[in-house]
């Protein structure tokens, strides 16, 4: 069976590139693309019984796939592409085992319970409980599966770049569709709310996020490959998917990119050795011309707009009074709701009906943190305590991630601004307990003695 992860970088891109232009020609090969990819990576799991991290490696591609399949509406259902995370997830547990350690992870779900029961008292008359309940809590499942699979799971550093180096296509085919289908942006860019014209009529807020995404793998390509035709191919792709980012006029996941860039060239540095941060100053300097340049172009085609969005102003030039674009008073709702019910909350599900009661605006929540401690109550500060302290815990006996804190920046910030309406900040989250061998650890130990995470076996 083919391993498309192993070919080369500029066949990968350009052959993503190529269904991409098909798929706007042929629209009815999006869900026949998407069925293909779900057999050949579930073939590839059960055939390789998960020995090279399959499960993960299909969930990466899936996951940075999803954006663009909600866009062209190819989804079976809105959250479909979280149960097949927990599918693949699960059949990896199955074939490999998972660390007796990720049992706060066990814990976690569990804490989740109460706010069924607690949901199924309160839900309103000619409400789905089913619905209710799957759309609030499919995230966090997500996360907790993803999280016992990875946590602890030994992976080489090569297999982790092979793996982000796939993740890589499907966000290469989610700014293709974008240049050719979307408008001309001065046609539709008139104000300095969050566009969805330019966001192929899909959630702006979704859209910059996936890009963030892979503006953070070029960016960390770009730093790390040495080889001058893969960092032109890096540098132009990231800088191609910044300024269709910039153009959804949503911030979240732009802010978050560059987050886990600092976050990855801090770690780096703190790691390598002095010559290897020597060489980060040149390209260092390319991206920081080529930013300048992309964001002068930014700005011409949207008028200057894009920088009173940036400087939180109108069009007219006038600053904005709320920073988190309404955000503030959904959490403040939320955190109502909580003080109100501070010890199990008021039920997975319920905040928007509760904020139906309070306003008579039925809104869904941006925050997940805040949505955590209003439907679970205190069990949700419990959860936050798990999810927080243990991959830091881990952290200190395990550095051999060097993404580590970069993932794990993208799962805080992105649920903090878009919950968890994708799948990425849940998968992502799991990314960071991996245990990643670098090739000179490998070289160190000897079989015998190696001391690596042991895997229980299901």
């Amino acid at each position: 069976m083919i391993q498309f992860e192993k070919l080369p970088y500029p066949l990968l891109i350009a052959g993503h590139i190529i269904l991409t232009i098909f798929m706007i020609a042929l629209p009815f090969l999006i869900p026949l693309f998407f069925y293909a990819a779900i057999c050949y990576f579930g073939l590839r799991v059960l055939l390789q019984k998960d020995t090279g991290q399959e499960a993960l490696l299909a969930c990466a591609y899936l996951v940075t796939l999803e954006v663009f399949l909600r866009m062209n509406s190819a989804l079976i259902f809105y959250e479909f592409m979280k149960y097949l995370v927990i599918i693949f997830m699960v059949l990896g547990i199955v074939m490999r085992g998972f660390s007796l350690k990720s049992i706060p992870y066990v814990f976690y779900l569990l804490l989740l319970v109460p706010s069924i029961v607690i949901a199924a008292g309160n839900i309103p008359i000619g409400e789905s409980l089913r619905k209710a309940v799957a759309f609030n809590l499919s995230g966090p499942v997500t996360l907790g599966i993803t999280a016992i699979y990875c946590y602890q799971r030994p992976i080489k550093s090569a297999r982790l770049d092979q793996i982000l180096k796939l993740a890589v296509g499907p966000i290469v085919m989610t700014t293709t569709y974008l240049f050719l289908v979307t408008p001309d942006i001065r046609d539709v860019v008139t104000n300095t709310a969050s566009n969805f014209a330019t966001s192929g009529g899909y959630g702006p807020n979704q859209v910059a996020t996936v890009l963030g995404i892979g503006m953070f793998i070029t960016f960390v390509r770009f730093l790390r490959v040495k080889n001058l035709w893969i960092n032109v191919l890096d540098i132009t792709l990231f800088l191609a998917m910044t300024y269709r980012a910039w153009v959804t006029f949503s911030r979240g996941g732009v802010y978050t990119a560059f987050l886990m860039i600092i976050a990855v060239i801090g770690t780096l540095f703190l790691l390598k050795r002095s010559e290897f941060k020597v060489s980060f100053i040149p390209k260092l300097a390319v991206i920081a011309v080529g930013l300048i340049m992309a964001w002068g172009f930014t700005s011409l085609v949207t008028n200057g707009l894009i920088d009173k969005r940036y400087a939180n102003e109108d069009a007219a030039g006038r600053a904005k009074d709320d920073l988190s674009t309404g955000r503030v008073e959904l959490i403040s709702i939320e955190l109502e709701a909580f003080f109100e019910n501070p010890i199990a909350g008021i039920g997975a599900g319920q905040v928007k009906y509760y904020r139906a009661q309070k306003d008579g605006i039925i809104a869904a929540s941006h925050n997940e943190t805040s949505r955590l401690l209003s439907e679970h109550g205190s069990i949700g500060i419990f959860s936050l305590f798990v999810l927080v302290f243990t991959p830091l815990f881990f952290r200190l006996f395990h550095r051999g991630n060097i993404y580590f804190y970069a993932f794990l920046i993208f799962w805080i910030a992105t649920i903090n601004h878009s919950a968890m309406r994708i799948a990425a900040p849940a998968f992502f989250y799991g990314m960071a307990l991996l245990y990643v061998k670098t090739p000179n650890k490998v070289k160190k130990l000897k079989p015998a003695t190696a001391q690596q995470p042991k895997l229980v076996s299901t």
